[in-house]
C-alpha cells in the first residue's frame, strides 16, 4: 500500500546534481526537475539559460512524510550546496542557479525560515557569509525536458557542480 505523499520544491544550482541528492534520500518517492519562479509560461531549457525568463532550475520532490520529515529534506538542501553565493553555484552563474525554497503551505514556510536561521548561525560560526536563499510560496512549476529527468542516472559521469559548504545544518529547529 502506498503511503501519503507531500511535495517540496528546491533550487540549489544545476538541477541534475540536486535531483540526485534527493532521489537518494530515503522516503523520497519521486523527483522531477524543472523550472519555477520566473515569468515565462512553460519555458524551455534554452530559454531559461538566457536568464531572461527569471526561472530557477528546481527539483520537485514528492515524499512520504511518514518516512522522511520535511525538516530532513531541508537539511539535505542546506548541506548540499552553498546558499551564500547569490545568483550562482560554483562555476554555474545566472539567475537559474540561485538558491530557492518554494513552499506549499505556511508550515513549510515556517520550517524553511527556522532552518535558514539555524543554518546561518552555523555558517557564521564557521566564518562563512550570509545566506542569500529565497524562501517564497511555490509558483507554477514547469517540468524540464525528458532528457533532463534523472540525468545523472542516465549519464553517471555527467557534470555536477554542486558542493556544500562543509558546515552541518542543525536539526530540531
Amino acid at each position: 500500500m502506498a503511503g501519503v505523499s507531500a511535495r517540496a520544491l528546491f533550487g540549489m544550482g544545476c538541477f541534475w546534481g540536486a535531483e540526485k541528492r534527493f532521489w537518494q534520500t530515503p522516503g523520497v518517492l519521486k523527483t522531477t526537475v524543472g523550472y519555477a519562479g520566473g515569468t515565462t509560461t512553460d519555458p524551455t531549457y534554452r530559454q531559461v539559460c538566457t536568464g531572461a525568463t527569471g526561472h530557477a532550475e528546481v527539483v520537485l520532490v514528492e515524499f512520504d512524510p511518514e518516512r522522511v520529515a520535511y525538516a530532513e529534506l531541508l537539511r539535505v538542501f542546506w548541506e548540499n550546496h552553498d546558499p551564500t553565493q547569490g545568483m550562482r553555484q560554483g562555476a554555474d552563474v545566472g539567475t537559474q542557479y540561485r538558491s530557492v525554497v518554494f513552499t506549499f503551505d505556511e508550515e513549510q514556510a515556517a520550517l524553511a525560515r527556522a532552518s535558514r536561521d539555524a543554518y546561518q548561525r552555523s555558517l557564521a560560526a564557521a566564518g562563512r557569509g550570509r545566506i542569500t536563499t529565497e524562501i517564497a510560496p511555490a509558483p507554477p512549476f514547469y517540468a524540464a525536458e525528458e532528457y533532463h529527468q534523472r540525468y545523472l542516472e542516465k549519464n553517471p559521469n555527467g557534470y555536477c557542480g554542486l558542493g556544500g559548504t562543509g558546515v552541518s545544518c542543525p536539526t530540531g529547529f
